[in-house]
């Protein structure tokens, strides 16, 4: 299954859909404005809130907290490496693999791929394709996802922010 993830490009909060391969919408995100930390909330289309993922303040490196339904599942950390970014799921034990900054890697579940993501280059602002081998595991892909995407856009942030 293939979840499709388009976010706005001139847009003051994080507030995009993911849709699914039908182009209908599955998922909605919307991030919040003045908060410490990033905060994101995922609802499906019947507004119920599916995913909470909350970044862990005052941390070293970045770290979420995702919850599903209202419990916590899995913590995402970004591991110190001095080469390439490398991050851990922990509470799932997933490992992510590949190039972020080229949105191209994947999320593996002891040698398996749980989800693959590939940034469409061509598109009118940041579109990314989750192709997913297992239905179950489409939410928490989709957190990892949404984690990582934060993460990289705060790097992004403050290297521009650096470089002025």
């Amino acid at each position: 299954m293939k979840l499709y993830i388009k976010q706005k490009v001139f847009s003051w909060n994080d507030k995009f859909t993911v849709k699914d391969e039908s182009g209908a919408d599955r998922y909605f995100v919307e991030g919040e404005i003045f908060s410490f930390g990033k905060k994101l909330h995922v609802y499906n289309v019947d507004q119920t809130e599916r995913i909470y993922l909350q970044q862990k303040v005052w941390s070293f490196l970045p770290r979420f907290f995702v919850f599903v339904d209202g419990l916590q599942v899995a913590e995402i950390v970004k591991e110190f490496t001095f080469m390439k970014p490398r991050y851990s799921v922990l509470g799932l034990n997933w490992e992510v693999t590949g190039n972020f900054w080229a949105h191209d890697y994947e999320v593996l579940n002891q040698g398996h791929v749980v989800v693959t993501i590939k940034k469409e280059w061509l598109a009118w602002g940041d579109t990314y394709v989750l192709d997913i081998g297992d239905p179950r595991d489409e939410i928490n892909a989709l957190a990892v996802v949404l984690a990582i995407d934060a993460v990289m856009a705060q790097q992004k942030s403050s290297a521009n922010t650096s470089a002025r």
